[in-house]
Parts: C-alpha cells; structure tokens; sequence
C-alpha cells in the first residue's frame, strides 16, 4: 500500500521544493533530464533504491514515510512514490488523480478489473462537473496575450544571440494574434442583461472559435505552440543570472491554462461530449487590477451539466467496481442519476449510536414565539435575527462544551453577529446585548472568510473550550465551510449543532440558473415513465445535503451523544424532513412551542446523552456514588486536526448537590404524605403572537418530553424540589437517572382506592371532606427571551392552589358535586383536541371497566394535561388526591358523559 501526493508534498530539493503548482513541475522536469548540468541526484537514485528493496510496499507506507525515506536514503519521495504504485495492492490518491484525464493518464495504472472507492463521495458530482468545465475570465485571457509578446521577443534574442532555431517567433506570434482576436469576440457578445448574460447551447463554442480558425485540425498545432511557449516562459523564469534556480521567482504560465482549456474543447477529436455543456458570457465590474482596461470586466465560461462524463470514462477503462462513501448520499436515486451509473448494489446504515444519545428536534419559533424562517424574504427582519439570537442563548445555557451553530451564508452569519452586538440598534437602558448574554455562557469564535485564518479560528476553539470562566465555546460557521465538510468535533468538541436555515444556492447564480435549466430539459422527456431529476429537485437536494455535512459533525463514534437543533419552520414540512439523513429521521420530532425544546433538550444533557430507568422500581442503590462521572463516559478523544485534547465537563455543583440531597431526604423520611403530583412536561410559559398560534406547524403529536415523574406512595414526602432553577439549565453532562420511585405499599394503596371508588359509585349521598392547605412542590423551565427570565419562579401551581384555598374547598357539599364535575369537564374540552379528548374519555371508560389501575390513569392524565396551558387542569383540581379525583372528576364523569 502506497499514498500518492504532489510535489509541494513530497519534493526535498533544496531550490525545486520551495517553488509551487505548474512552476514547481516544470522546474522538476527540467531538472530530471539526464543532460542538464544541474541533473536531480534524488531522481537519479529511485530505481537502484527499488531494486535494493524489493520488499518495499509489503507494509503501509504515507507521505511521511516517503519524506523520511528521501531524506535518510537519497531517493526522490515523489518518484518513488509513482514506481512502488506499479506494483502494490492499494493505492491511496485525491480525487483529482483519477478524474483529471491528464492526472489520470500519468499514473500509468492498469484499470482493467480495478476496484475504485471514493470516500467523502457527496462531493464528486461537484468535482466530476467542474473537472470538465472552465472559466476564462479577460484578465486571464489579457495575461496570455502579455505571455504571447514576450515568447516574441525571447524566441528573436535566442535565435540572435545563440542561432537557436528551436522556437520560431512566427508562431508565437500567430498565437498572440489568435488571443487578440478571441478577446476582442467575446467584447463583442450582445449582453442585454448583466444578470442573465449571454448564454448558449454548448456547441455554440465550436461556432465562436471557427470564426478565429481554431478548428480541429488547427487546435492541435496550437496547443503544440503553447506547449513550446510554456517551456521558454518557465526556463527564463526560473532562471537567474548565474544560471541557477531562482527561489524568489514565482513565476506561473498563463498559457498553461489556455493550452488546458482547448485540450478540454476539442478533447477525444469529438464534440459530441458539447451537448452537456452551456456558454455563457457574464459581465461584471472590473477588478482593481483590470479597471485600466475598462468599468467591466467579462468572463467566457463554458460548464459542463453532467459530472457521468467523468465516470462514464471507468467504464470504457474496464474499471471493475465502483463504491461510493458518505454519510449524505442520499438520495440515492438522484445521486445515481446524475452520475450516470446505476449502482445496482445500495446500503444506507443506521447510526452506530442508541436512541438515548441522540436528541434531534426542529423548533419553528422562537422564545417569543417568532416564526424561524431564513428564506430571502424573511433574513433581513431584525425581529428574526434578535429571535434567533435569544434562541441561541438558550441554547448556549443548555448545551454542555461546544456548541456549533451553521449559518446558510457568510453574510447572513455576519449580518446576525453585528444585530446581537448592537441589539438591532434598538437603545435598551441597563440591558445586555444579545451578544454580551451569549458570551456569559460561551466563548464566541467565527468561521472566518480567508483560508488562510482557518486554522488560527480552530486553535481558538480548542482553547477556549478549556477556558474555566465559561461552560464552553460556541463556533458560528457556514454550511459547506471548512468547519462542515471535514472536521470531527468528537465528544466534547460538538455536544449540539444548530441549523439555522436551509443552505439553497443563489437562486440568480448563472451556473445555479443554467444548471436547472439543463435539468429541466432533460427530464421532460422521461416525466411520463421515468425518475429524471428536475431543477427543482435538484435545488432542494443540494440544500439538504449541505445541511446534512454539517449536522454530522458531532456524535462521531459509538458512546458518543450530542443534540441536533433545527432552527427553520421549513423543516417541519414532510417533504424537507424526508431528505433529512435516513440515520436521524426516527430521532426527530417537531415542537410547536420552544419552551417543549428546551424542557426536552435540558433532559437530554442531564442525563448524560442516555435514557434513565425504563419501568418503576424503587431506586436502593447509594445515590451519592450513582452520581459520580464516570471518567470513561466523558472523556474521549477530540480530532480537530489532532489539535484538541482530553477534556471533561465538569459537574454542576447546584444540580449534582442538590439532586444528591433530595433525594437522600426521600430516603430518609417516612410515611408522611399523599400522592402530590406528576411534574409537567413544560413550566415555560410564552406569549406568542396570535397569527402565530393560528398558523398550522406539522408537529409531532405526541411529544415523546422525557419528564421527570415522580410517583409516590401516599406515606412519602418529597422536599427540595423547589430548589434553585439554575441548576435545571445549567449545562452538565453527568449522568444522572432519572427518578421514577415507587413506595412498598404502593400496590395495596391502589387496591383500597379501587375499593373505595366501587363503594363511592354505589352510594347515593356522598360525605367527602377535604382541607387544601398544602403548599405544592415544584420545578420550572426558565426560557430567556430578551434580557428578562420569562421563567415563573412562582409558578402558575401557586397561584392555582392560592385560588383553590380561597374558593375551592370541600365541605360535604354533595350537591355540587355535578355542577363541579361538569365545570372540569367543560375546561378538560376546551383545553384538548378532539383526539385528546377521545383518550381523555377512553381513560375514564377504562378505569370504569377496570382494565387499567388508578395509578396508570393518574399517570395518563398528567401526561394530556401537562403544557403550560393546562397545567391549571392539574393543579386547579388538585386530581392527586384520590376523593378529589373521585368527588369532583370522576362520579361526574359517569353523570355526564355515560
């Protein structure tokens, strides 16, 4: 097994290693011809190196090993690199080497019966298609023509001086005459509309260049002229005065890329391949360096639609097999379309991961109720940028580490960034920007445009996620950045990832516009009886795959658990969650309100990424120790360009401590309670506008909330829980199970009550006598909309219960018994939907036939009753408590509805 790499890779010559591209390999062919004095010593020994060490290849050998090889025993890494590929098993290579025809044809392989594997695959529809495609901007084009005068003049002073006859100026000058003429043709193209250009059928191209008389037959002649003029540019260019290499010359030939770009037109002495091409001419505003030559500046393109040509070529090669790899392949159908193969052997797998490590979610709106929607029409409202941004101090709050949030374009990311800075230039007296309340909780870092910064912005990450004055760091990136495509932010690096809209292309792009177009073409012919894939297809797949690469940058292996937040009321829509990655749709739920995603997501991370207890069981083992963090279970590697290093997250010391002593006081205390209550899935409490409550959201119908059910026997109490809310929030990644106990006498405590119920249906007058004086425990939600905590520490239970000690208190009043009874039923109808209300009613019919126990019901209930909106239905009632339930729920029932 051998890797394959380019010169900038593998050269050790001390002058040829510090040059670059086109410049670096021309130097090296020069230096490798056995008649110049300055004969490569390191290519010289590659073939005795092999001969001596015929075992070579047996073992996997990298770049580095090759490197070191060169420089501990003389041979030329890059060149030995081409002879052991002869001969070994495996070859490891970039895309370019195969789909490149020149790249492909210097490795000398035999294909026949091959087994090519593309990892990373999402990619190579992009890559085949801009492979056979090219841009011929003018200050390229203007540059060539430079290039053409000077071969002029070089070729006239070596013929004088020298009698070299071996580069005959004519034809240096017909070339330059031929690039005069194409530049003052493509000047000449009628341009009505800068935002449409001019554009053609691909075979236009042969039309356009035969009027300059580049023909078949006179292109090849013209490409050899290029080739002789390569060679004179880089032999005066790379050479000083005294004859050497000259190192600080970074001379590259222009002409190259002309030679490339006609080898490309005229490529296999065809044009039948032009049919899948389109011109076009776009004109623009000329660069600084081009504004001599006018206010504009225009580029000939001629793009290619159909990346099979590339792949089509394996096929004519004898390629054996073909295999494609990504995570965001799907669909494959598409896929397969597009590449022209048919790929008759498919297999998409389920993640590595358990259910209970991931959460997935979509959340439509926002803290206020603001309807998350990044399209055109919507990204520029500072109400959805302070929306979106209150919505990720949330999520900064809850989110254990690292925190990725993708943006659909660098200027949408940066136009938000500047909105929380400035809180949309509103002027709020003692307020915090939004900015400022994220980083309370996280350490910001920005993708950045430049390249270049991008490793600087991932260092910054590293260290900031170790920083001790925050809870972690949060990296604002872009979809199809370098942060999506091909970092692992493993375990701590990436415990969430945010999607805050769909990544769709420049609707008015020419090569976007061109290429639906083609699309649409080409499949109206099959739309009767075939799956040809139209623009618009096309367009929503290329935005989906997007969002697909950066979501799976987090939860990388098996024990690992992460969140998957999606930030867009589009992805509520079936046919967009359809082309979510097959691995996550079991996962995903909608949440029509955000306090449900953050009630859930909060869960989530306390408990560590895992689920807790599945049945009822009364929990004996010694709390303290369950709550220790298993040093196994945090830690794990990070592979941010095996930068990162081994961080755990640390234990929240207001919820492990509190938690701890919570419930060491169940434990201890003895019978002395009834059974108080079942948490509700949501304490938060929103007001939305009403035009958004009216809008109908595809939802998840039953919100699988992870609650917290406490179920205790009528002699236990519970104390602590209405302790510091903080501690719900505050990130932490322990583990921590959940609490779902059961006192020993629960049984016989249903069994009397069961009793007591049949003998209450069959009295005719009922003495039932109750006190409400008993403050309820508690729990809530803080969900941060603006600088305010919209949390009711005192929550809507208080006021409820205050309510009912005034006015709800039962004294053997009988006679009421009905006209409450149908006071709650009439709230309960009002409260739920029509399916909610069946089951309602189907509980009640079940505890009246005696196929499901009081406990199951009390349990059920809850569940229906427990959103903010009906939480009054828990508490106003006090249902609990079993003559309550009996007296004011229950016996009405059987009146009223049987």
């Amino acid at each position: 097994m051998v890797v394959l790499g380019s010169r900038e890779q593998l050269c050790i010559h001390d002058q040829v290693s510090q040059l670059h591209g086109k410049t670096q390999t021309n130097a090296c062919h020069a230096l490798c011809k056995k008649r110049t004095k300055r004969y490569c010593a390191h290519f010289s020994r590659v073939t005795e190196f092999v001969k001596n060490n015929s075992s070579l290849g047996d073992d996997p050998i990298d770049i580095e090993d090759l490197v070191n090889l060169g420089r501990s025993s003389g041979p030329c890494p890059y060149y030995l690199s081409r002879e052991l590929h002869k001969a070994v098993d495996i070859l490891f290579a970039p895309y370019n080497y195969l789909i490149d025809r020149g790249n492909r044809k210097s490795l000398s392989i035999d294909w026949n019966d091959s087994i090519l594997i593309f990892d990373e695959a999402h990619n190579l529809e992009g890559l085949c298609a801009d492979a056979a495609s090219f841009d011929l901007p003018s200050g390229l084009l203007t540059a060539c023509i430079s290039e053409a005068k000077n071969c002029i003049d070089l070729s006239i002073t070596r013929r004088d001086m020298s009698s070299d006859e071996s580069c005959n100026p004519d034809n240096f000058a017909i070339l330059r005459a031929l690039l005069l003429k194409l530049e003052k043709r493509i000047a000449e193209v009628p341009i009505e509309s800068r935002e449409l250009g001019f554009t053609k059928a691909g075979p236009y191209m042969y039309e356009l260049l035969a009027e300059l008389n580049i023909t078949q037959e006179t292109a090849t002649m013209l490409m050899n002229i290029i080739d002789k003029a390569c060679v004179l540019l880089e032999e005066d260019g790379n050479t000083s005065e005294s004859g050497g290499l000259n190192k600080a010359n970074g001379f590259v030939c222009k002409l190259e890329t002309m030679g490339d770009i006609l080898r490309l037109i005229f490529r296999d002495n065809s044009t039948a391949h032009a049919q899948y091409y389109r011109l076009h001419v776009q004109e623009v505003e000329a660069s600084a360096k081009d504004a001599f030559r006018g206010k504009t500046s225009r580029t000939l393109s001629w793009w290619c639609f159909n990346p099979g040509i590339a792949m089509e070529e394996f096929s004519r090669l004898g390629v054996g097999s073909i295999i494609l790899t990504s995570g965001t392949l799907s669909p494959l159908d598409s896929f397969a379309e597009e590449l022209k193969l048919e790929f008759p052997v498919r297999l998409e797998n389920p993640h590595v991961i358990s259910g209970s490590h991931i959460w997935a979610g979509v959340a439509p709106v926002g803290p206020s109720g603001y309807s998350f929607n990044s399209s055109y029409r919507n990204r520029g409202s500072v109400e959805y940028k302070l929306e979106l941004g209150n919505a990720i101090v949330n999520f900064a709050r809850i989110v254990p580490d690292g925190l990725l949030v993708f943006f659909p374009s660098y200027y949408l990311m940066e136009q938000c960034i500047d909105c929380w800075k400035t809180n949309g230039q509103k002027k709020l007296t003692n307020s915090n920007t939004v900015w400022e309340r994220m980083c309370k909780f996280k350490s910001p870092v920005v993708e950045p445009r430049q390249a270049s910064l991008f490793s600087l912005a991932i260092e910054d990450y590293t260290t900031k996620l170790k920083e001790a004055t925050t809870s972690g760091a949060i990296f604002f990136a872009v979809c199809r950045g370098k942060v999506s495509e091909g970092l692992d932010f493993a375990d701590h690096a990436g415990r969430a990832v945010v999607i805050t809209g769909l990544p769709f292309a420049a609707m008015t792009e020419p090569k976007v516009r061109l290429k639906r177009e083609y699309l649409d073409q080409q499949a109206h012919p099959k739309k009767i009886n075939s799956n040809g894939l139209t623009g618009e297809e096309w367009y929503s797949q290329q935005a989906s795959r997007a969002v697909n690469q950066a979501v799976g940058r987090v939860i990388r292996h098996q024990h690992d658990y992460g969140a998957i937040i999606l930030c867009d009321e589009r992805f509520t829509y079936s046919n967009r969650q359809s082309q979510i990655s097959l691995w996550i749709q079991p996962h995903l739920k909608c949440y029509s309100k955000f306090g449900d995603v953050v009630y859930t997501l909060t869960r989530f991370f306390r408990d560590g990424g895992t689920r807790g207890p599945t049945k009822l069981e009364l929990a004996r083992k010694d709390y303290q120790e369950d709550l220790k963090v298993s040093e196994s279970h945090l830690l794990g590697k990070f592979h941010l360009n095996k930068t990162l290093v081994h961080q755990a997250t640390p234990i929240y010391p207001a919820f492990s401590l509190e938690t701890a002593s919570s419930v060491r006081q169940i434990k201890q205390e003895k019978d002395s309670g009834k059974l108080r209550e079942i948490v509700p899935a949501n304490r938060s409490h929103l007001t939305p506008d009403k035009h958004l409550l009216d809008s109908s959201v595809i939802c998840s119908s039953d919100l699988n909330l992870r609650k917290r059910t406490l179920i205790l026997s009528s002699n236990q109490n519970i104390d602590g829980l209405d302790g510091d809310t903080g501690g719900l929030i505050a990130p932490c990644s322990s583990k921590k199970p959940s609490l779902l106990i059961t006192g020993p006498n629960q049984s016989n405590h249903y069994e009397k009550f069961e009793k007591q119920l049949k003998n209450l249906v069959k009295s005719e007058h009922l003495q039932v006598t109750e006190t409400v004086g008993t403050q309820i425990p508690q729990e809530s939600v803080e969900v941060l909309v603006g600088d305010e905590s919209f949390a009711q520490k005192k929550s809507l239970a208080n006021k409820n219960w205050e309510h009912l000690q005034k006015d709800v208190v039962f004294q053997n009043v009988p006679h009421n018994d009905e006209k409450k009874g149908s006071a709650f039923l009439s709230q309960v109808r009002e409260k739920l939907n029509d399916a909610e209300y069946k089951e309602f009613v189907n509980f009640m019919k079940a505890l009246k036939s005696k196929t499901m126990k009081i406990g199951h019901v009390l349990q059920s209930i809850a569940r229906l009753f427990s959103f903010p909106d009906r939480i009054s239905l828990l508490h106003g009632y006090h249902i609990f408590d079993y003559n309550v339930f009996v007296t004011v729920i229950y016996l009405p029932f059987l009146l009223v509805m049987l």
